[in-house]
Formats: C-alpha cells, structure tokens, sequence
C-alpha cells in the first residue's frame, strides 16, 4: 500500500480571492522582511502560491523556462518567506522574506539596482 500523494491543490478560500492574468499567473513582489528592500519581482500560479505557504520557501512559475523553481535551490540565495499578503485587487502578492545572499541572478542584493534619470515629481 503507497502513501497517498500530496495535496498540491490550492485552498479554495485563497484561490477564490486571485485576480489572474491570462496564463493564470499572479505578480509576486517580493521584500526583506526587516528593512523593506526590494529584491525581486517574480510570478506564481496556484501551484507555485500553494507551495510557498505550505513550505515557507519561495517558490515561482518560469515563464521562460516554463517550470517551477525554488529560489536558492541551486544558487543556496534562499528567501525564507515570513509573510504573504494579497493586494485590496488580488492581482499581485507581497512575499516578505528573509533573503540569503543577493536576490538577483546577476549577484546583485537587489534586481532593482539600475537607477533611471527621472524628473522628481513635487507634491502641489
């Protein structure tokens, strides 16, 4: 006799609350928990939401790759997710996490780490 598989299904309570794009994908904003950087912005399905709050290990959807990948898995940079929230429109999440290393492929802390010129806006 085998064990039963393990449940990948998303609770429904959640996946009710999800605002998806076309591909059934969600924006993940993700954030040192401790000093409000951020480091990345990645995509997550069902799948991919369901395991990250069932493991506390950050876990995405590659649209290049066309996979699911825990991020450190092979780099050892692991995010250690602390808390997850949902935007007032359900279309994006916010990962707090605490980040092992640099976030970005590139080595960098942070993937947003190339400043634009930009006119600084004054409030009226």
């Amino acid at each position: 006799m085998s064990a039963p598989a393990p449940d990948t299904a998303l609770d429904p309570a959640v996946a009710t609350l999800l605002s998806r794009d076309p591909a059934g994908l969600v924006a993940a904003v993700v954030q040192q928990h401790d000093t409000g950087e951020v480091l990345m912005v990645a995509w997550m399905d069902d799948e991919a939401l369901h395991r990250t709050l069932t493991t506390g290990r950050a876990t995405y959807w590659s649209r290049s790759r066309g996979e699911y990948w825990v991020k450190g898995e092979t780099s050892g940079h692991r995010q250690w997710v602390r808390d997850v929230r949902l935007d007032c429109d359900g279309d994006a999440l916010l990962l707090l996490v605490d980040q092992e290393g640099p976030a970005c492929h590139t080595g960098e802390r942070s993937c947003f780490h190339r400043p634009l010129p930009a006119t600084t806006g004054t409030p009226a």
